[in-house]
């Protein structure tokens, strides 16, 4: 169709026709052309780049020296489809770092959508798992109570028998040695869980957040 629209633009005297005709014409013309199909558009047959001399290098394929110098696709009649900046390799070392954390954040971002759905369904299993360190807390809270209260009793036997001026026995000795290791064990594991409820409160608040920003 456009080809036959070519051939009766070819066939009019211009002569004799008004001049305002004529610029009618010519613009039925470029509309014609622009909608042409895609098929019918320019399609690239040349790629070309200049060196760092100003020497124009043309190829039907696109080289490494084409991708560092930048280069112009051309069609059938040389005329410029597309231009393509060149590589810069320096700005790509720079930016890699930024590209690599920012590939590390879509992954871990797609892992919470993933475990989570949703900051809601986070906040739920930030409660669960807070009330779960806290009756284990509560837990060794009591045990450490009740330890200390066996030593009162353990001290106070050991300071019977020194009033009376009896060497304390060797079973009461063993006792207080069991009773003081129990004692500071059970503080460094409530301490331990104590670090625990604020590690995972602040992750969980971090998880929220995220997720929060994602919906």
């Amino acid at each position: 169709m456009l080809s036959q629209f070519k051939r009766k633009l070819a066939c009019i005297d211009y002569k004799s026709i008004p001049r305002k005709s004529i610029f009618l014409a010519c613009l039925l013309s470029h509309a014609a052309l622009a909608a042409a199909p895609a098929s019918q558009q320019p399609k690239t047959a040349w790629y070309r780049y200049y060196d760092s001399k100003g020497v124009a290098n043309i190829s039907t394929s696109v080289t490494p020296n084409h991708i560092r110098y930048g280069y112009e696709a051309l069609d059938q009649n040389m005329q410029v489809i597309k231009r393509n900046k060149p590589y810069n390799a320096e700005a790509d070392i720079r930016q890699a770092p930024k590209r690599a954390a920012q590939a590390r954040q879509i992954e871990s971002d797609a892992k919470l959508k993933r475990a989570y759905n949703n900051s809601r369904t986070a906040a739920l299993k930030k409660n669960d798992a807070l009330t779960q360190i806290n009756k284990q807390l509560a837990f060794q809270q009591d045990q450490l109570k009740q330890l200390q209260n066996d030593r009162i009793l353990f001290v106070r036997q050991e300071r019977e028998h020194f009033r009376k001026g009896e060497p304390v026995p060797a079973p009461l000795k063993a006792m207080l040695a069991n009773n003081q290791k129990n004692i500071v064990a059970k503080k460094d594991y409530i301490q331990s869980l104590q670090n625990n409820y604020r590690t995972t409160a602040a992750q969980y608040n971090s998880i929220i957040s995220r997720l929060k920003a994602m919906e």
